[in-house]
């Protein structure tokens, strides 16, 4: 239950609601990717039970409640405590602190133990972006943590500092498709031990010789690697995968919207085939394998000229539906 402080601080009902309209909620903390497509592809039924992964704004949240009625209930879950803060006056909103992998474990603790539909808006919000102390972005001067739930006990710097030069090199190259990710590695396993690599300055600064190409996009590619590690965040979409196909009515829906090609790929795999790892395609086998879910979207949603020119982060945005059996 919020507190008095916190109802206070809270958006109005009336205004949040009116953010569904105009794509996220008065504060500008992050303009929602895919708005109306995603909430078509849900399907949403005005006395179900949904869950936002990822509140962050609001945006996606308030498209949600505008299309339920007094019995419709919306369950939101975000680890940044920033979040807290846009959460409206609204008693059929039950906002949960959260990382979205424990999904299951606090909706039961809430009593339910299924719903109507998932989303996940996965990624960084444009006010992770855009506060320059998370160290979240490259133009910004900050230590580097990256850390969306504080709480967590790994920093990006900890992992510079940390892993072997294998190690850095698998990440760089896996989650920053980094075209020189080697090279990176062994140069940061060299300098870190007499060079400071603790800012986003320092950082940038003692590995400038060997940038590739564009700066800004090479060093974007490296923090989003860092990034995605240091949140575990491909374990946790596949953990919260896993558990959606218990938590999903017969017919309820799951929309996920991706920033990354890994993250596009496990979330393909999953609604497609119930599974992470690739199968292999035996002639003799007669077994039938079950289906957990029909694919709605049998190719990625991607952006409209109209939406990028309004938000170009929006770029790399890829919405998957799937529906429960």
């Amino acid at each position: 239950m919020k507190s008095k402080k916190n109802k206070k601080e809270s958006v109005s009902k009336q205004d949040f609601l009116s953010a569904s309209q105009h794509g996220d909620v008065a504060n500008g903390y992050h303009t929602p990717v895919l708005l109306n497509e995603t909430i078509e592809g849900l399907h949403i039924k005005p006395d179900g039970v949904y869950v936002d992964c990822t509140f962050g704004g609001g945006g996606h949240s308030a498209a949600i409640l505008a299309r339920l009625n007094e019995h419709g209930r919306l369950y939101a879950f975000d680890q940044d405590a920033d979040a807290l803060k846009n959460v409206p006056d609204d008693p059929r909103v039950i906002f949960i602190q959260q990382n979205f992998r424990y999904i299951q474990r606090f909706l039961r603790l809430h009593n339910v133990e299924q719903v109507d539909g998932i989303l996940a808006d996965l990624g960084v919000s444009s006010h992770q972006f855009d506060e320059a102390d998370r160290g979240f972005s490259i133009r910004f001067n900050a230590e580097l943590d990256m850390r969306m739930d504080r709480r967590l006990p790994v920093t990006a710097f900890d992992i510079l500092q940390k892993y072997t030069e294998a190690e850095l090199h698998k990440l760089f190259e896996r989650y920053g498709e980094v075209t020189n990710a080697k090279t990176l590695a062994k140069k940061i396993v060299t300098i870190r031990d007499v060079v400071s690599l603790k800012t986003v300055e320092g950082f940038k600064n003692a590995l400038r010789d060997v940038v590739k190409g564009n700066p800004n996009k090479y060093f974007a590619q490296v923090f989003q690697a860092l990034r995605i590690e240091v949140n575990e965040e491909m374990v946790v979409l596949q953990e919260m995968l896993e558990q959606s196909v218990g938590l999903l009515r017969k017919g309820g829906r799951i929309a996920v919207i991706t920033f990354h090609s890994v993250e596009d790929r496990l979330v393909k795999r999953f609604l497609k085939e119930g599974t992470f790892e690739e199968r292999e395609e035996h002639p003799f086998e007669t077994v039938k394998r079950e289906k957990v879910f029909q694919v709605i979207t049998k190719k990625p949603i991607v952006a409209t000229d109209e939406e990028l020119r309004r938000n170009p982060r929006s770029r790399s945005a890829k919405l998957r539906v799937a529906e429960r059996l």
